[in-house]
């Protein structure tokens, strides 16, 4: 049977293919369900590698699934793609980089699950960066029958999957009537007047709330002019925290203080989910081990492994709810450039950025050939993941 080194040696042979995609994703940032450039690379390299591609899952365009299966039975393999940019700063949280690492691990398995048996499949999945098509895809069940999930994402230190925030992201806008400020203020239904109350009521609010708990929000329309009393008014706010059910308690708060600024103000309110909501973040430790342990053993000194802490809110934790899943960090800077920055985009475009795609690709590939070649680890993930759905 092959081992660890050929499931390496198949990334290094296709080393240059991946790491000419990667610039190209990198090169031309797309917003989030636009990724149409970046699909189209990614899911002719799939089938150029032998994988039979769906495209254009769930009435997403830029959504694929890459399928090969080895027709024995086994473990169901499953590898996340993310290939959606930033506003203005483009590849700044390196999506060009993690979509390429879970090709390459994908395609390396491919080598190996003929012997070992199973299937293997490679998830497109667009605009992680506001309505995460993980969600939708998990919703509808596409990842049910998987054993397990990984992807794993660059950064600036080598990091173990850890957990992230539940987020809602509700829109509040107030019907008023507009009238002349100066002449007949009296005339007027002031709309900004209840968006200001909506922000002070939330503002007190946070006392009572728990230390996880994130709400932060922004006035999207708050007028035309000083002179015009605004007719209408709307905030746009995120509720986050560290379990679904906390959020949703959060959220319904938030309407409360929307519905009473209402009516202090004699407003009309509606309300709406701006984006899709995420659920958090739950490790599987037993399978976050097993990456762990394959970093050790290429050499990545224990010490140079930090504890997985919640970097905000991600669509795989509505994934980590359906089957087991991880989501480690993988050095890719010396500096410490952070996510999201002008600076993180510039060094993730580097020769160096690239090469140690190919190393986070290599440490998927390895704890992915773990888990199908180890029926021992395979039961211990899957018992872990049973027994922390039972209880939460």
């Amino acid at each position: 049977m092959k081992t660890k080194h050929d499931v390496f040696a198949h990334i290094d042979d296709h080393g240059a293919s991946y790491k000419a995609i990667s610039r190209y994703i990198g090169a031309n940032p797309e917003l989030g369900n636009k990724e149409f450039m970046a699909a189209a690379k990614i899911t002719e390299e799939l089938e150029r590698q032998g994988f039979r591609v769906e495209r254009g899952v769930l009435g997403l365009e830029t959504a694929f699934i890459g399928t090969y299966d080895s027709e024995r039975p086994g473990p169901v393999a499953a590898f996340l793609c993310e290939y959606d940019a930033l506003p203005d700063v483009g590849h700044a949280c390196g999506h060009h980089l993690i979509c390429m690492m879970s090709l390459a691990a994908g395609a390396a398995l491919k080598s190996v699950v003929d012997a070992t048996g199973g299937s293997i499949r490679i998830y497109g999945t667009p605009a992680e960066e506001t309505n995460g098509a993980k969600v939708t895809m998990a919703a509808a069940g596409l990842f049910d029958d998987c054993d397990f999930a990984l992807m794993a994402h660059p950064y600036y230190k080598f990091e173990k999957s850890g957990s992230s925030l539940a987020m809602d992201a509700i829109q509040f806008e107030f019907f008023g009537q507009t009238a002349h400020a100066a002449a007949s203020p009296h005339e007027g239904v002031n709309a900004l007047d209840a968006v200001l109350q909506l922000f002070n009521s939330i503002n007190a609010m946070r006392q009572q709330t728990r230390p996880d708990a994130r709400i932060h929000g922004i006035i999207d329309n708050g007028g035309t002019a000083p002179n015009v009393i605004p007719g209408y008014a709307s905030a746009k706010f995120y509720a986050r925290s560290a379990s679904r059910t906390y959020t949703n308690e959060l959220t319904e708060k938030l309407k409360r203080c929307a519905e009473g600024a209402a009516l202090q103000t004699g407003c009309t309110l509606k309300r709406n989910m701006y984006e899709l909501s995420y659920d958090e973040l739950r490790t599987n430790e037993t399978l976050s081990n097993a990456f762990t342990a394959n970093l050790l053993e290429a050499g990545i000194p224990e010490h140079d492994i930090t504890t997985g802490v919640d970097h905000g809110s991600l669509d795989l934790g509505n994934v980590s709810l359906r089957c087991p899943a991880i989501h480690p960090y993988v050095k890719i800077v010396e500096e410490r450039y952070l996510l999201h920055t002008v600076e993180f985009r510039d060094a993730a475009m580097t020769e160096r950025a690239l090469e140690r795609m190919i190393f986070g690709a290599k440490m998927l590939a390895a704890t992915a050939y773990d888990v199908v070649t180890t029926p021992k680890l395979l039961a211990g993930i899957k018992s872990e993941f049973e027994q922390t759905n039972a209880s939460v």
